[in-house]
């Protein structure tokens, strides 16, 4: 948003205009290409039924023998809040789908569409969206600046914004996302508010609530290093590879220059959003809400108050971000969760389920006891 009121539209930034709270990835347009190059020649494999009924080869466990990390192996620069969320509800399963980015079931499909859809309609209730045309990163990233900058006043001004962009440095690796929405309560105080939507007209059960609430302290816990002047420009350029330099293209410079902000390039962009953040005087947040409603009907079905666990959420950081840097295997659920398979699209070649709690391919046959 480079004018109050009117957001430049993130389908052209290259991220999602909608919160990751529906979206499980959502990569920049180069993102998009390295990691389907990356998959150009499985190995052997189980298969999944594809779209059009084709089979999709999926690689069996080579890591052991694979000296990259998965950052690496995936050629990301960074991960999306909702990339842990998903590995805190099974992580093994998440490691499938990125392994298989193009798989996704139809009828999951329909509800990310209907759940997008919801988001939209809340978002348009507070602000426009505006095309813009981009033809790099930088200027992808400069569009997600953009917006940042004609929030933080609104902000300021105690009024109500959705859609934030947030970004962090945690445990060596970039994370980033999307807050839902931010206001102030009657009392002043600063509240994240968390939309979760729901196919059938019921609360879910402990382990999504789980799941969610751990979103929601990762959101504060990046918003909050964020205001409180933790998060740097360099550590940004250095994760995503931005050339701060480099000229933004003509439409995102006409946009920023119709908004008051004259810049010519992304280093200076960069500069303004981080001493907006760090000089605005914003508060860390204060209540984490999350808001379930029905799908079809919009109907709220309930609301959960979240308390912030600071201790818990650097834990499993510290655990998960373990994975990601290639210190340790992907796991799967403890067998008090073995449900969760039930509704898993990989269930039925999953590497983690065949070996009885851990890959089967690095399960070594053990010696015959002498007898």
């Amino acid at each position: 948003m480079a004018e109050t009121g009117e957001e430049v539209s993130a389908e052209a930034s290259g991220f999602s205009d909608l919160s990751d709270s529906e979206f499980l990835e959502c990569l920049d347009l180069e993102d998009t290409q390295e990691s389907s190059a990356s998959l150009s020649k499985p190995g052997p494999s189980s298969e999944l039924p594809g779209k059009g009924g084709k089979l999709i080869s999926l690689p069996k466990w080579k890591r052991r023998l694979d000296i990259s990390s998965p950052m690496e192996r995936f050629h990301l620069n960074y991960l999306y809040v909702t990339d842990l969320c998903t590995q805190d509800w099974c992580e093994q399963q998440m490691v499938y789908e990125k392994e298989l980015p193009g798989f996704l079931a139809p009828g999951k499909a329909a509800v990310l569409d209907t759940g997008a859809s919801i988001h939209l309609a809340r978002e348009l209730e507070v602000h426009d969206l505006v095309a813009i045309p981009i033809n790099t990163k930088e200027d992808a990233w400069a569009v997600k600046f953009l917006n940042i900058l004609s929030m933080i006043p609104i902000l300021q001004s105690e009024g109500r914004i959705r859609e934030f962009p947030v970004f962090g440095e945690v445990e060596g690796v970039l994370l980033v996302g999307v807050i839902d929405e931010l206001h102030y309560t009657a009392k002043g105080e600063l509240e994240l508010a968390e939309l979760k939507t729901r196919r059938r007209p019921m609360l879910p059960l402990e382990a999504q609530k789980k799941k969610d609430c751990f979103q929601v302290n990762l959101y504060k816990y990046i918003f909050d290093a964020m205001v409180q002047g933790k998060v740097t420009s360099a550590s940004l350029i250095h994760h995503t590879k931005l050339c701060p330099d480099k000229p933004l293209g003509p439409s995102v410079l006409r946009h920023a220059q119709q908004g008051g902000f004259s810049v010519k390039s992304l280093g200076d962009l960069m500069e303004l959003v981080f001493l907006s953040l760090t000089l605005s005087d914003l508060p860390v947040i204060d209540i984490l809400k999350i808001e379930y409603i029905h799908q079809e009907t919009a109907t709220v079905l309930g609301t959960e108050i979240v308390a912030f666990e600071e201790k818990e959420v650097k834990g499993k950081l510290q655990h998960y971000m373990a994975y990601w840097m290639g210190h340790r295997e992907p796991q799967g659920v403890d067998v008090e969760e073995a449900w969760k398979c039930g509704t898993c699209n990989y269930a039925d070649i999953c590497e983690w389920r065949k070996g009885g709690g851990m890959p089967s391919s690095i399960v070594e046959p053990q010696a015959k006891k002498v007898k």
